[in-house]
């Protein structure tokens, strides 16, 4: 049993472009943590990654995508919260699970001005 897990997230323009990211974080998620998560997205299901501190889909594009375009939006949406394979334990965590559970359960109410991508 590893103590790492995997936050892992989407990316998707309005012309289904996709950018999967995920981040490594310290500790055993647990479906209790999950539950908190999924708890704080808005529609069940995105957030705006500025403003819980993970890296933005957009900062990881890999050039193949000019951005921002009009297709361009600033939410991001939830995939899944799982124990990371050995393979994945890579580099130092992005943070704890309790961090990142800990930020969406702070969320009062998501604010689109913290992404780069709010008016674009």
């Amino acid at each position: 049993m590893n103590d790492f897990s995997i936050f892992e997230y989407l990316y998707r323009d309005a012309g289904n472009y996709k950018i999967w990211c995920s981040v490594l974080l310290a500790g055993r998620a647990t479906p209790a943590d999950a539950k908190i998560v999924k708890a704080g997205l808005d529609r069940g299901e995105f957030f705006i990654a500025e403003q819980i501190g993970v890296p933005a889909a957009h900062a990881m594009a890999d050039g193949a995508k000019p951005m921002p375009n009009e297709d361009d939006h600033v939410w991001h949406e939830f995939s899944e919260l799982r124990p990371a394979e050995a393979d994945e334990i890579v580099g130092e965590p992005w943070g704890s699970v309790a961090e990142l559970v800990a930020r969406f359960g702070s969320v009062q109410r998501w604010d689109q001005r913290l992404s780069p991508h709010w008016g674009a």
